[in-house]
């Protein structure tokens, strides 16, 4: 099986960037962010802060978090419910970052990426794939932007969902969240060493859609 791991930090573009090549190349696209949001989601619903970490590791075992694809496309189920729209708000967002950080969590969502990755071409995207989820990965990108240019990417994406949201706080949101993934003590945000830097600021879309294609249509034939 083919495994390209795509890291980066939040707001890079690499949930949407990620599932168009996947799909231009007939792989299964795995948003593990996803997974995380639903966890948060559902220690939100607890009504649990992050830093309530016994009883988050008491919750996993009452909590199921699966991945269903229709047409192609990941949709997000949190003990039976599709929780896919649910889960992409700023509060979950932060929440999703700070959950993320308790060792417990991890090890919870662990198996089920690998065991995706064992048995599918994937493209996967996150904060520690080729570093930690799959540290074999033929492939591993590390996609960026500047934190204005993923501010006003995330900005736009929101208000086009129709939230009332202010570009500066969002923008702030960015650099925290910045600052807990490559700080947090499990797992940080980092390339891994032998991965392909792709740096998408100022980029439109398609164009970065392209970067990445040819970055791992590159990669194939190294590994062919």
């Amino acid at each position: 099986m083919i495994n390209v791991a795509i890291d980066g930090p939040a707001g890079a573009g690499k949930s949407s960037i990620a599932r168009k090549v996947a799909n231009k190349l007939g792989y299964i696209y795995v948003d593990t962010g996803a997974l995380y949001r639903t966890v948060a989601l559902k220690v939100a619903k607890s009504s649990l802060t992050a830093d309530k970490v016994a009883e988050i590791e008491e919750l996993l075992g009452v909590t199921e978090v699966g991945i269903a694809f229709v047409d192609g496309e990941q949709r997000m189920m949190l003990d039976g419910a599709d929780v896919t729209d649910s889960i992409r708000t700023p509060e979950v967002s932060m929440l999703a970052s700070a959950v993320s950080a308790i060792p417990a969590v991890r090890a919870y969502l662990l198996n089920t990426q690998r065991r995706l990755a064992a048995e599918n071409n994937v493209i996967m995207d996150g904060r520690d794939i080729g570093t930690v989820v799959l540290p074999d990965a033929q492939i591993k990108i590390f996609l960026t932007a500047s934190a204005e240019d993923r501010a006003q990417r995330r900005f736009d994406e929101l208000i086009a969902k129709g939230m009332d949201v202010n570009y500066d706080d969002v923008l702030s949101d960015i650099k925290t969240r910045d600052y807990n993934d490559s700080h947090r003590a499990v797992a940080p945000l980092k390339p891994a060493p032998d991965s392909v830097l792709a740096d998408t600021t100022g980029n439109e879309f398609e164009q970065s859609v392209a970067l990445i294609e040819s970055i791992i249509t590159e990669k194939l034939r190294e590994v062919k």
